[in-house]
């Protein structure tokens, strides 16, 4: 018999998403629609879309055609939640790196993104053969291609954080030198760090659970518990980014 929506996780980790819309909504509409607020609202939707779609999947009883269609949208979805938290700091790099400085970040941004692209399709696809015909060899394969996506994605925050981090370091010292109060710079600075730190622990934690986990989509083990318990802190994550962006607006308006 299958599990009842709302007595699943994922019920509840799909409603976090679609509350953080409504928030980004909210936000962006006192902010002003910008790529960046647009950020948080995208990923927060995706995520609230795998979520439910991973429910339909896994716990439900729907035809095997329906089941692994779903499925691969789910990756989808997934990769987009993931991978795009990072694009946050990239919208803002874009517009302030210059040279060089931009090319380098550029480059080693899309190689990474490139290479997380990779490793998700591998799991996409692995996911809808143990689906379709079953082949429970696969998922020693599909948690060590976990280990390298999530390591990838703690690399890519890495790679963002570091051109961020410079960047505000500079304009700190140009605000010092000119005698003008870097107290914006010194937040960005700090929420930088904070999310660096944060979702660097949050890939690497997944990346060590996955090692562990030997089921697919269920909690069932302490390893794959401890990842769902992770993965909720990530789906909370853009409501961070929302704060940002609600403080700069305030700053900004106070300094006008």
């Amino acid at each position: 018999m299958a599990s009842v929506y709302f007595e699943t996780s994922w019920a509840i980790l799909s409603t976090i998403g679609l509350a953080n819309v409504l928030f980004g909504f909210i936000v962006s509409g006192i902010t002003a629609f910008s790529p960046v607020s647009l950020i948080p609202i995208i990923v927060s939707a995706a995520g609230a879309v795998a979520n439910g779609l991973c429910y339909y999947s896994f716990y439900a009883d729907y035809p095997l055609l329906n089941t692994a269609i779903s499925s691969a949208f789910a990756d989808v979805m997934w990769m987009i939640q993931e991978a795009g938290i990072s694009f946050y700091s990239y919208a803002i790099l874009v517009r302030v790196l210059r040279n060089k400085d931009r090319v380098a970040f550029m480059s080693l941004f899309w190689l990474v993104i490139v290479a997380i692209f990779v490793l998700r399709l591998c799991i996409l696809v692995a996911r809808v053969k143990i689906l379709v015909s079953g082949e429970p060899e696969l998922k020693r394969i599909i948690n060590g291609l976990h280990v390298g996506y999530f390591t990838s994605m703690a690399l890519l925050e890495c790679l963002g954080a570091f051109f961020l981090l410079r960047k505000f370091s500079a304009a700190k010292t140009s605000s010092l030198q000119a005698s003008i109060a870097p107290t914006l710079f010194q937040h960005l600075m700090r929420s930088t760090e904070i999310r660096l730190a944060v979702l660097a622990l949050i890939g690497v934690t997944r990346a060590v659970a996955y090692f562990f986990q030997p089921s697919m989509q269920k909690a069932e083990t302490v390893a794959s518990q401890i990842d769902r318990f992770v993965y909720t802190l990530e789906c909370m994550f853009p409501v961070m980014i929302l704060w940002v962006l609600s403080f700069a607006k305030t700053n900004q308006d106070q300094e006008s």
